[in-house]
């Protein structure tokens, strides 16, 4: 709670990752990259083998995650293209944490 106090905007923003990324725990690591960094949202896997989803948080911890979304993901998978859309400011989370949807 500590970067909300700085008055640190929160954003929100959409993602989806296109690649070898499914069958790969990309979404478990994720969800595990997200929580390190105290973010909020969902991940998914789309029925024409990308991952989707949402993050919200504080502006720079949401830039990490992009970040990595673009250039790490998890060990096995390999990344072709990140993509992000609907980027927004947001006064509160519409999340309690981060999820991994089915």
């Amino acid at each position: 709670a500590g970067a909300m106090a700085a008055g640190e905007g929160l954003v929100s923003v959409d993602y989806e990752v296109s690649g070898k990324v499914q069958g790969v725990f990309f979404r478990k690591y994720t969800q595990g990259e997200a929580k390190r960094l105290g973010l909020v949202g969902w991940v998914q896997n789309t029925s024409h083998g990308t991952v989707q989803g949402q993050i919200q948080g504080p502006t720079e911890r949401v830039r990490e995650l992009q970040e990595w979304l673009r250039k790490v993901g998890s060990p096995l998978s390999r990344i072709s293209r990140a993509e992000f859309s609907n980027e927004k400011k947001i006064t509160a989370l519409e999340h309690k944490d981060f999820q991994i949807l089915k």
